[in-house]
C-alpha cells in the first residue's frame, strides 16, 4: 500500500509569490516599463510600421524586467501620489524624446538617399516601403539597410540600451526633468541631420553636380547635339560606380553617425543631470 503521508508535503516551504503580492508589484512593474516602452515605440527599428505591435509589447515587458533588475521597483508612495498622471506623462515623455533623437539622427540616411537619387536621376526609381509607410528610392532603402547591418554589427543597440538605462540613475522615476533641455535636444539633432546628410551625400551630389556641369557647357557650345540622351545615362552609372567604390568610406561615415547618436543620448543625460 501507497503510505499516504508521504503526499502531506508543506506547499509553504516552495518559494514562490503570493497572488497579492503579485497584483501589488504589477503596477509598479508597469511603471517602471513606461519609460523604456515609449523609447522602444519610437527608435527607427522597432517604431516601424513593419513590427508587430505584439512584438513591441512583449520587447518592452522583457526590457522593463531588466531595469527592475538594474534600478529596483519604484517607490510604492508613487501610486498612491495625486500626480500620477503626470508622472505617467513625464515618463513617456522622456522615453519619446531619447527614441526620437535617435530616430531624426538615422534619418540623415534617408535624406542622403533621397538627394542622391533625385540628382543621379532615379528619383522615379521608388517603391512602396512597408516598414516607412511610403515611397522611399531605392538608394535610401538600401542606404538604410546597411545602416541596419552596421548598427547591429558594432553593437550600437547595446550601447544605446545602455546610455538610456543609465537614465534611470540620472532621473529616478517621479523625477522631473527641465523641459527646456528635452526641447533643446530635439532642435538640436535636428540641426545635425541636416549637416549628417550633406556630409553623407555630398561626394555623389558633386560628382554628378560635376558631370552636369559639364554637360551643360558642352551643349552650349555645340547646340546641335542632343546631349540629354547621353548624359542621362551616364549620370545614373556615375552614380552606381560612385557608391560602389566608397563603400568603405561610407562604412565610416556610418560608424561616425551611429557614435554620434548615442553622444547625443548622452549629452541629453548630461543636460537632464546638470538641470
Amino acid at each position: 500500500m501507497i503510505d499516504l503521508s508521504l503526499l502531506n508535503i508543506n506547499v509553504n516551504a516552495f518559494p514562490g509569490l503570493y497572488l497579492s503580492n503579485i497584483v501589488n508589484l504589477l503596477p509598479l512593474f508597469l511603471l517602471a516599463s513606461i519609460r523604456i516602452g515609449a523609447f522602444i515605440l519610437s527608435v527607427p527599428f522597432f517604431g516601424m510600421r513593419g513590427v508587430p505591435t505584439p512584438l513591441r509589447i512583449v520587447v518592452s515587458f522583457i526590457l522593463g524586467l531588466a531595469v527592475v533588475s538594474f534600478v529596483g521597483l519604484p517607490p510604492e508612495e508613487l501610486l498612491n501620489d495625486l500626480n500620477f498622471i503626470f508622472i505617467v506623462l513625464v515618463e513617456i515623455a522622456v522615453g519619446l524624446t531619447a527614441g526620437l533623437i535617435v530616430t531624426i539622427w538615422f534619418s540623415s540616411v534617408a535624406l542622403a538617399g533621397e538627394k542622391m537619387a533625385t540628382s543621379a536621376g532615379l528619383g522615379y526609381a521608388a517603391q512602396i516601403d512597408p516598414l516607412a509607410g511610403g515611397q522611399t528610392p531605392v538608394i535610401s532603402q538600401t542606404l538604410n539597410l546597411f545602416l541596419i547591418v552596421l548598427f547591429v554589427t558594432l553593437d550600437g543597440h547595446l550601447l544605446m540600451l545602455r546610455v538610456f538605462f543609465e537614465s534611470y540613475s540620472i532621473l529616478p522615476i517621479g523625477a522631473m526633468p527641465p523641459p527646456f533641455v528635452l526641447i533643446g535636444a530635439g532642435i538640436k539633432a535636428a540641426g545635425s541631420m541636416f549637416i549628417a546628410a550633406s556630409l553623407i551625400m555630398l561626394p555623389v551630389v558633386g560628382i554628378i553636380l560635376m558631370i552636369n556641369v559639364s554637360a551643360g557647357i558642352m551643349t552650349r557650345s555645340a547646340p546641335q547635339l542632343n546631349l540629354f540622351s547621353f548624359v542621362f545615362p551616364v549620370t545614373i552609372l556615375s552614380a552606381f560606380v560612385i557608391l560602389y567604390f566608397s563603400t568603405g568610406t561610407m562604412a565610416l561615415a556610418f560608424s561616425d553617425l551611429i557614435f554620434s547618436t548615442i553622444e547625443a543620448l548622452e549629452d541629453l543625460m548630461i543636460g537632464i543631470n546638470d538641470g
